[in-house]
């Protein structure tokens, strides 16, 4: 029997034990052949640092610092930090120090560094220390542990520093760059299998366009809506609670909503379903932003009834951006009932700013605001009061009443 009727045939010794000639054959085959690389490179970022009222930080103390806010770089957290009166006592308060200090738990963080303090008399003349763009003898410098840190006790020479272009306004900058290095390893990739974005929201938004089998019908403001028991309870604790909970309607068939109106519950429905804002001018077939703003602030009083908290973020957001003299204070109050924190910020500054202030309390919105919400007025005469001190320049909020409203920004409150 030869041995190649054995290779194809059945188990035999000749098979199990194969001859000289046949370990030759094997011997003499192409090796496969594999590969594989090596990469190792830095993940970047950046944190400008402005230290102002520099002159108050002398006497600060040798070995103290001012700290930037932290920074997150290739998984970790960063600071800056800067020493007045120097880091080191043997220097007896000559020079500044500058160090970036790693700011979170992490052993043997190999990184890159810059430091560099900006000019400020337009010249460009930058004081800049860097590793990015030479080789480095040493490689990459190593923080053994949280608190570790890069930098120079003898930064600048303070009586220097303070007869020069750095500082400015008795202010400071400084730009700082910290690059992590990471390593990986890569093979050959032997597949291409393009992978689309998810549509379940497509899939699920399908359901209520469709009208596909609702089993509750929902009444509001004489409008009716169908939908589905499963996705609203899914969505939503409260709808849960209202359609499964042992306190649910005993009519489950139609729910009749009160002090909602059509457009706004339509809205919501339509995030319960899509995960998305609805166009709110087209949804009410207004075409003003005046209108867009009213029905974010209903909006975001009915996500918060039906515990939708991202539908309520956006709406908070929305209404960040959309800040205007005729619908600020009704904003206000709507941010004090529902705990928007940074909304309520928002708004309270922009109705401090003096060009704004006396216009707002003209408004049927300041009289509303005044009568549901009168601690927030306490609040308010603290922000004038801190406008006032500083002469704080407003830049980023619209000042002019949106479309709606007169030049005083009145205007009643209509139904969508």
């Amino acid at each position: 029997m030869g041995v190649g009727r054995v290779c194809r045939g059945g188990p035999s010794t000749k098979a199990l034990f194969p001859s000289s000639s046949s370990s030759s054959s094997f011997s003499s085959s192409t090796p496969s052949e594999t590969a594989s690389t090596s990469i190792t490179e830095t993940v970047n970022g950046s944190h400008h640092f402005k230290i102002a009222g520099y002159s108050l930080s002398k006497g600060l103390g040798v070995g103290k610092y001012i700290a930037s806010d932290s920074f997150s770089v290739g998984g970790y957290e960063w600071a800056v930090y800067f020493y007045p009166d120097g880091k080191s006592a043997e220097d007896n308060a000559t020079y500044v120090s500058l160090f970036i200090a790693l700011a979170s738990e992490g052993a043997d963080v190999r990184a890159l560094f810059e430091l560099t303090l900006l000019d400020q008399s337009g010249k460009a003349a930058h004081k800049v220390h860097t590793h990015f763009g030479r080789t480095l003898e040493g490689g990459p410098y190593t923080l053994k542990y949280r608190g570790s840190m890069w930098g120079y006790k003898r930064f600048f020479k303070r009586s220097n520093l303070e007869t020069s272009d750095y500082l400015k306004d008795d202010c400071l900058l400084v730009d700082c760059t910290v690059g992590v290095v990471r390593s990986r390893t890569e093979g050959p990739r032997v597949y291409t299998i393009p992978v689309s974005p998810s549509n379940m929201a497509e899939h699920i938004g399908w359901l209520l366009d469709s009208g596909k089998g609702t089993d509750v019908t929902f009444e509001v403001d004489g409008e009716t809506f169908p939908a589905h028991k499963l996705v609203l309870a899914a969505r939503s604790p409260v709808f849960r609670a209202q359609l499964f909970g042992p306190m649910k309607d005993k009519n489950m068939q139609c729910i009749t909503i009160e002090d909602m109106e059509a457009p706004v519950f339509k809205a919501l429905l339509h995030f319960i379903y899509w995960d998305t804002l609805p166009d709110l001018e087209e949804l009410t077939g207004l075409n003003t932003k005046w209108v867009s703003t009213l029905m974010a602030q209903h909006l975001l009083a009915a996500a918060d009834r039906y515990a939708l908290e991202r539908l309520k973020l956006l709406c908070e957001k929305k209404l960040c951006e959309e800040v205007a003299i005729n619908t600020v204070a009704t904003t206000l109050a709507l941010a004090e009932q529902h705990h928007c924190h940074q909304l309520k910020a928002i708004c309270l500054k922009f109705v401090a700013m003096q060009e704004n202030l006396r216009a707002v309390m003209q408004t049927e919105g300041f009289e509303y605001l005044n009568i549901s919400c009168p601690s927030v007025l306490t609040e308010l005469l603290q922000y004038v009061a801190k406008v006032k001190e500083h002469s704080i320049t407003p830049c980023l909020y619209n000042s002019d009443p949106l479309d709606g409203g007169d030049a005083n920004g009145r205007r009643v409150k209509p139904r969508l």
